[in-house]
């Protein structure tokens, strides 16, 4: 084989390597969405319990710890800041962190109240790190007796993880609503006089 084709046959092998690379580490964004109706709950129950990042702790299993960094606002439009550590929930031994800035708005006359946030998650001592996004609506839904809680969260993975982050986004999310209806659940069977 002549010099020439050997460094065109080489040139081209780079170049399809480097494609195959990028297609298969390259950052995509996908979603996800859950919910959960609490019956006998009023949508402003559910969205403070929620906005009170403490909680989150016991919604969210793989949460480790947290701290709050900045704090503003008032009743019907509070805001703040969080760095947290959680465990991934499929992958225990890796430990992740963020920082999170959530914004949560109220609208008593509406009834609909809304928690939206965004993250940053870091992983492999923050050399690798990853954004989200998180609008949590708390509402009446169909029946002015209860609360429809819903998340839409839209979250980054590289291509060839995606089922991975998948299950670890759709663990988290199913945890959260799971414990959200099982904390109310109590609260509700506490109150009854029978």
């Amino acid at each position: 084989m002549s010099p020439p084709q050997w460094k065109s046959r080489r040139t081209l092998g780079i170049v399809i390597s480097l494609v195959v690379l990028y297609f298969t580490i390259r950052i995509k964004n996908y979603e996800h969405k859950a919910f959960v109706f609490l019956s006998e709950v009023h949508p402003n129950e559910a969205w403070e319990f929620v906005a009170d990042f403490s909680n989150m702790k016991y919604l969210n299993p793989t949460i480790v710890d947290f701290s709050v960094i900045a704090e503003s606002g008032n009743y019907d439009h509070w805001k703040y800041s969080i760095e947290y550590s959680e465990y991934l929930s499929h992958w225990p031994h890796l430990e992740n962190h963020a920082v999170a800035h959530f914004n949560v708005k109220a609208s008593p006359k509406t009834a609909v109240y809304f928690i939206s946030s965004v993250h940053k998650t870091c992983l492999i001592f923050g050399l690798f790190c990853l954004d989200s996004e998180s609008e949590f609506k708390f509402t009446h839904g169909n029946t002015s007796k209860g609360s429809l809680c819903e998340e839409n969260v839209v979250y980054q993975c590289p291509a060839f993880l995606s089922s991975f982050c998948r299950r670890e986004v759709v663990f988290q999310r199913r945890a959260i609503m799971k414990n959200l209806k099982k904390h109310f659940l109590k609260k509700t069977h506490k109150g009854d006089t029978h």
